[in-house]
């Protein structure tokens, strides 16, 4: 039996060395679970709680709908249940070919290989830890895999799941994993026992996972079409079981300007991006898009725009002005589904991948008066190069 004052020992070790920010746990756990309240939809009150962030201006902006650069990606995997790209808040983009994982840095242009799987495997989910050095990759063989993005360095090997694990969120130390097993589990990467608390509501595949802002809530959608919202401290059950998508909820975005804002989006036989207030759980709104959601992010400077990506028929990205869902620009380009799409850290450019093998970076949400020096740089892989 080991000695508890070295395994004490060895866990503020770990804890210090991964995330030296954070002196504690992120999860508080209460006696008495939370109970969820009756949903009410389209009432006056709860409409009162989430207004528009903020009225549009008569003159529009320009956005320009011609790409800035162009990466080819082969290998990609067409697959609309997977995560394969993220960028980190260090300016590094994570994405995944087959087995292998590439960190493309956006400062220098310069290009190396995190890691290659072995050949009974491939990579289905990727996500950058919130302070940046830190990635967590996500296997066909259900294992999460911490590595050091800085370092390119395997910092340890996370088990549980009896399927492959095709989504990734961060909250702090805490990694959350969403499994075709239809189990969400919470680790705590600082702790030598690192499963908190495992999440069971799912009925199929967990293809879409978000943390919001606060640490507070984690959104969670299905290839069962159910959006689940989970309080941090209640493993028993999710405050609230979503159930009006038609189709997969894989596209999920908190806003980060409100408190509480949840936006999904829904697979080929839904179509609908809905709003959601997750304090009283009602549905704030539904836009028929016509065409499959794959994914959906939130403007960090513009606060009332979001960018959605399609699939069938046009294979577009789409601006739109929240609460109105006003179109303000469609941005085409791509041939087939635009599977995924992550933003930089100062939130102008928005990188899309699709089932085209390509990856296509969009100035969508220049700031005003901006002069500063945040561009995505020219590099030896950009224009009609390879991720090789």
């Amino acid at each position: 039996m080991e000695c508890p004052a070295i395994q004490d020992e060895y866990n503020s070790t770990l804890v210090d060395s991964l995330f030296p920010e954070h002196r504690g746990k992120v999860f508080t756990y209460s006696q008495t679970p939370l109970t969820s309240p009756s949903r009410s939809y389209f009432s006056q009150k709860e409409l009162d709680v989430l207004t528009p962030i903020r009225k549009r201006k008569t003159k529009r902006r320009n956005i320009p709908k011609v790409p800035e650069k162009i990466l080819d990606a082969p290998d990609f995997v067409d697959d609309y249940y997977l995560n394969l790209l993220d960028w980190s808040s260090d300016n590094l983009l994570a994405v995944a070919l087959g087995r292998t994982v590439y960190i493309w840095n956006a400062d220098s242009g310069d290009i190396s290989v995190l890691v290659t799987l072995g050949e009974d495997d491939y990579v289905c989910s990727v996500s950058w830890a919130n302070a940046g050095q830190y990635i967590s990759v996500g296997t066909f063989k259900g294992d999460v895999l911490l590595y050091d993005g800085h370092q390119g360095k395997l910092v340890r090997t996370l088990k549980g799941h009896g399927n492959r694990v095709s989504s990734l969120a961060w909250n702090g130390q805490i990694v959350s994993s969403g499994s075709r097993d239809s189990t969400i589990i919470n680790f705590d990467v600082g702790e030598q026992m690192p499963v908190v608390s495992v999440f069971e509501g799912h009925e199929q595949e967990v293809c879409g996972l978000k943390w919001n802002p606060e640490g507070t809530q984690l959104a969670s959608g299905g290839n069962d079409n159910l959006l689940l919202v989970w309080d941090h401290n209640n493993s028993e059950r999710p405050r609230f079981q979503f159930n009006d998508h038609q189709a997969a909820v894989k596209a999920i975005e908190w806003c980060p300007h409100q408190p509480n804002l949840l936006v999904s989006g829904g697979g080929t036989a839904d179509r609908h991006i809905r709003f959601w207030n997750t304090s009283t759980g009602a549905c704030l709104g539904a836009h028929d898009t016509k065409s499959q959601v794959c994914s959906i992010l939130w403007s960090k400077s513009h606060k009332d725009e979001i960018i959605s990506s399609h699939g069938f028929s046009q294979n577009q990205l789409i601006v739109w002005e929240y609460p109105t869902m006003t179109k303000l620009t469609e941005l085409s380009g791509h041939t087939q589904r635009v599977l995924q799409m992550a933003m930089s850290p100062e939130g102008e450019t928005v990188v899309s991948v699709a089932a085209d093998e390509t990856l296509r970076f969009w100035k969508v949400f220049e700031k005003q008066n901006n002069h500063s020096n945040t561009k995505v740089k020219n590099s030896r892989l950009l224009g009609n190069c390879f991720i090789r």
